[in-house]
């Protein structure tokens, strides 16, 4: 039971989208008795057992549906087999299962540049359950960063060409070394299919002259109006700090608005 709850805590640091999977009762002939537990990822089978065969083989097939589900409205299981007229085995006896759901389809927000905005940003939104990415190509600003599970450091090459890798449900920042750098990243994600939000850092005077120069580039006003441009509310002052605040409770609002609450329904517990 201790090494299950380490692992599963593992998972939760990671923001590790997975299943718990508990035999919690057994009747006549079974592979295992009542208690026994494992973990299920998209992968396939992370750790534990229920006792093997094609009960084991069900219950990882069911738990991996469960995980593609893209709009889940419950967390929970709790299914009863019976070992030979559901799962095809000789045994005469029947299980009780329970399922239980973890970050299913994780909030991703992926961060384009490592300045001094994402240095109070980052550490800010490591605090909320959601997995982030930094991208820069520079490594001095990246190392700065907190070592988490649950933040991916990439430094690359070229940001604008890293584009095409990054998820289409993510929410992306871009906050860049500046004005040009922040138009090649927006100009190429704009000319993808829509993403749930695309944030631009800067004022009101940067936000007219991008999406003037979107256009000039063949873009049209519906594709540069999903730009959002200043990133974050209007409150507070210049300080980083206040800055990522801002910005912090501008991604909230909006996924809230986009996905509701359902996602809070299965909060990381603070320890196992």
């Amino acid at each position: 039971m201790e090494n299950h709850l380490k692992k599963m805590q593992a998972l939760l640091e990671e923001g590790t989208s997975f299943v718990s999977a508990t035999l919690v009762e057994v009747k006549g002939s079974t592979p295992r008795a009542q208690g026994g537990r494992m973990l299920v990822t998209t992968s396939g089978l992370h750790s534990g057992t229920i006792g093997g065969g094609l009960v084991e083989a069900k219950a990882l097939e069911f738990a991996q549906v469960l995980l593609a589900e893209t709009n889940p409205t419950e967390q929970t299981k709790f299914i009863e087999w019976n070992l030979n007229r559901d799962a095809g085995m000789s045994c005469g006896g029947s299980v009780k299962l329970f399922f239980e759901r973890f970050h299913a389809n994780p909030w991703e927000i992926i961060v384009f540049g490592a300045g001094h905005v994402a240095q109070a940003l980052i550490p800010l939104m490591l605090t909320l359950e959601c997995k982030l990415t930094c991208l820069d190509t520079r490594n001095e600003w990246l190392s700065k960063l907190p070592e988490t599970p649950k933040l991916k450091k990439l430094c690359v090459e070229s940001l604008p060409e890293s584009v095409e890798e990054i998820s289409k449900k993510a929410f992306v920042l871009v906050m860049t070394q500046g004005h040009r750098s922040d138009f090649y990243v927006a100009q190429r994600f704009l000319a993808r299919k829509e993403l749930p939000f695309l944030g631009v850092i800067g004022s009101r005077s940067k936000a007219a002259t991008l999406k003037r120069e979107l256009k000039k580039e063949g873009l049209s006003k519906e594709q540069t109006e999903r730009l959002v441009c200043p990133l974050g509310f209007s409150l507070g002052g210049n300080h980083p700090q206040e800055i990522a605040i801002s910005i912090t409770s501008q991604l909230l609002y909006e996924r809230d608005k986009l996905f509701g609450k359902t996602h809070l329904r299965n909060p990381v517990p603070e320890k196992l």
